[in-house]
């Protein structure tokens, strides 16, 4: 459809209630939608499986990850063991074995022997919920 300036002009391309404001409120709504939809698009996505990345970096320490990995924002990561886990989320694989996804990453966290009975990754005693929050903290290491 081939749109003219007489058209533009007219507003005959506008819904009525549109053409019957004036143009500054107009341009107000759409700035107000832009800043709507742009408001959703932020870097900052909702934590994986609903964990707590705060109490992930935590747990982290807590169970002594980063004697074996090196770990971002953990105090004292920098083990050489595994591999480190900076940017653990963007990996296609999780060990070489299991395809990366949260939900993969919990079942790894939690029994990594089950996927790779050779792994140098001990099974510790992590709860689910605990795996949930570690990962919500790991996948923010992009």
């Amino acid at each position: 459809m081939r749109v003219s300036t007489a058209d533009l002009s007219s507003g005959s391309l506008f819904p009525a209630a549109i053409r019957a404001t004036s143009p500054h409120r107009v341009l107000g709504r759409f700035a107000a939608v832009v800043c709507i939809v742009l408001a959703g698009c932020g870097d900052n996505p909702p934590p994986a499986l609903g964990g707590d990345p705060d109490n992930g970096r935590l747990l982290l320490r807590q169970f002594g990850c980063g004697s074996c990995h090196r770990i971002p924002g953990v105090a004292a990561a920098r083990g050489n063991v595994g591999p480190s886990l900076e940017g653990v989320a963007t990996r296609v694989y999780l060990g070489g074995v299991l395809p990366n996804t949260p939900e993969n990453m919990v079942r790894w966290i939690r029994n990594p022997k089950q996927f790779d009975p050779e792994t140098a990754m001990p099974d510790l005693p992590i709860a689910e919920g605990q795996a949930r929050d570690i990962v919500a903290y790991l996948q923010g290491l992009k």
